[in-house]
């Protein structure tokens, strides 16, 4: 079965009740299936904030048309955001949006700023609702979770410098598997080709998981390697160390005493940083694969066990009975 199907079975999926409230694209959960969103969740959190050594940050959902323009959503993205009149809010003078995805707010956490070296990379982790407006798909999913205005992601971000922003690249593309891997979900790696890569990007993979229901791999995570592109647009530079010489130099003379004013290491230029992002996971695909590749033929869906912890223990998910009802 689709995963709506499965979540309707387990009595968790109110679509209409959503688009009577919302419209179109727009989906409730409750029950089960709103405990097993939130276990997911709450599961990738822990795992990267606990495993993968991320701090967990807390962002705003509403910025500014600079934030957008900074991680280059606008100009190009404009017409797949949720803009808010500017008689409601403004950021600072600016026109406000919606999140499209935490990367926004929390990449800009270092807007204007010159960082030190020895403090990156810098890891970030985010848990938070994105919005979307999803123009151009018009007919497209329709059915189920898969495209919404509105849905749950746990993003990762680092600020790296040049010559360690492939490195984390990879470590974090490793992060976000390792939430599939602890799930047990078949999926695989998409290498994209520079046609297909990102308005901002130079170097991305997908993670497609695999849905028995659709009979496909769908994507569940992109990450990307950035380079400069967004630390340019954000002026976010870091101060590189002084190079070994140099500190030796000053420290050969200020070695000699005799009252003089001590030399010190010559300051190096502050460079671009180099940012990377992926989600780890997007919670509400991540919920439709367990929903399909966890169903049994009764209509109960077993919960991985990465996830009975965030669940009170439960291990199998059961359809209500007449009586329940």
């Amino acid at each position: 079965l689709w995963h709506d199907d499965v979540a309707l079975n387990l009595n968790g999926y109110k679509a209409e009740a959503a688009v009577k409230i919302s419209g179109a694209r727009f989906v409730a959960l409750s029950g089960v299936v709103a405990q097993m969103e939130r276990a997911l969740a709450m599961f990738m959190m822990d795992l990267h904030t606990t495993k993968h050594g991320y701090t967990e940050v807390s962002v705003p959902y509403v910025v500014g048309r600079s934030a957008l323009e900074g991680t280059s959503q606008l100009p190009k993205f404009q017409e797949d955001l949720f803009a808010i009149t500017p008689e409601s809010h403004t950021c600072n003078g600016e026109d406000a949006f919606l999140i499209p995805t935490a990367e926004v707010p929390v990449t800009n956490l270092h807007r204007d700023q010159i960082l030190e070296e020895a403090d990156l990379p810098l890891s970030y982790v985010a848990w938070t609702p994105c919005f979307r407006a999803e123009a151009g798909s018009y007919g497209r999913d329709t059915k189920g979770l898969i495209r919404t205005h509105q849905f749950q992601k746990v993003e990762l971000v680092k600020i790296t410098t040049a010559n360690d922003s492939n490195q984390q690249h990879e470590e974090l593309t490793k992060h976000a598997e390792a939430c599939l891997q602890a799930l047990e979900l078949p999926y695989r790696k998409v290498r994209l080709c520079s046609g297909d890569i990102g308005f901002s990007a130079r170097h991305c993979y997908d993670l497609e998981v695999w849905l028995p229901g659709a009979k496909e791999y769908r994507e569940i995570s992109s990450c990307s390697n950035t380079g400069d592109f967004q630390a340019r647009r954000m002026a976010v530079r870091y101060r590189p160390k002084p190079a070994a010489e140099e500190e030796e130099a000053a420290a050969a003379a200020n070695s000699g005493g005799g009252g003089k004013k001590k030399k010190k290491a010559k300051k190096v230029k502050p460079v671009l940083c180099h940012t990377v992002n992926g989600s780890g996971l997007a919670v509400g695909r991540t919920l439709v694969a367990v929903l399909e590749n966890y169903q049994k033929p009764d209509g109960s869906v077993v919960v991985p066990k990465v996830l009975r912890p965030y669940m009170g223990g439960k291990e199998i998910l059961e359809p209500p009975t007449a009586d329940s009802n």
